[in-house]
């Protein structure tokens, strides 16, 4: 072998590596400035509200994530920066944002040979994310104990025992021991029982008209023999 084609080997090596080693930093660059590695969503962390861009950058290039919230008008709110340092596997990185429903936010990526706008643009879900408190579940009303079968015991009185009503035929005849089988009274008696007849009153009257009587006929008495005596 000549030094002639020693040098001309060495020098074609020469290129080859240049070559090869252009053909890998552009395929870097390539991978690098693909505005595809990166998405962006809305999520929810409990109640609070997240908005979540990933980088799925191969390279590994650093860069930067910018989020802007779009409002009526076209007028834009920044919602926050932050770099962002990619790897095959996917990096995340998040911005606490307390997101409405529906709403639209443009996230904008800044690395190596990236400066563009993640298109779609991000719109959030139409749902609200939930407090802690809206999902616990709602107190419902409580159901009535069941009832016992047994029945309660009333706080009235306690019903009196009716009395029995005689009947037609137990009143018309005399129950034993009533006026019609008790035993009759004497014969002056019975009268005088009722009345009051039964006293001594009527011996006391009888008495003092007999003393009356003996009295007035003493009187006359007494008189006549007075007028016989004068006469004679």
């Amino acid at each position: 072998m000549t030094r002639r084609s020693v040098r001309r080997s060495v020098r074609v090596l020469g290129v080859a590596s240049g070559s090869a080693a252009l053909v890998l930093g552009l395929s870097g660059s390539a991978l690098a400035s693909n505005i595809k590695n990166f998405a962006a969503e809305a999520r929810c962390d409990g109640g609070k509200g997240l908005i979540v861009v990933t980088d799925t950058d191969p390279s590994a290039a650093e860069g930067t994530v910018s989020v802007f919230l779009q409002g009526d008008g076209g007028v834009e709110t920044k919602v926050g920066e932050q770099p962002v340092k990619g790897s095959k596997e996917g990096v995340e990185v998040s911005f606490p944002e307390d997101w409405k429903p529906s709403a639209t936010y443009r996230v904008h990526v800044k690395a190596a040979n990236v400066d563009r706008d993640i298109k779609p643009d991000l719109v959030t879900p139409s749902t609200a994310c939930k407090t802690e408190e809206s999902r616990k579940p709602k107190p419902t009303a409580s159901a009535s104990p069941p009832r016992s079968s047994s029945p309660s015991p009333s706080k009235s009185a306690p019903a009196q025992p009716a009395t029995p009503v005689p009947s037609a035929s137990e009143s018309s005849s005399a129950p034993a021991g009533t006026a019609e089988n008790a035993p009759s009274p004497a014969v002056g008696d019975s009268n005088l029982a009722e009345t009051g007849a039964n006293s001594n009153t009527g011996l006391i009257a009888g008495i003092a008209a007999a003393l009356v009587a003996v009295g007035g006929g003493a009187v006359w008495f007494g008189m006549r023999r007075r007028g016989a005596s004068r006469n004679g």
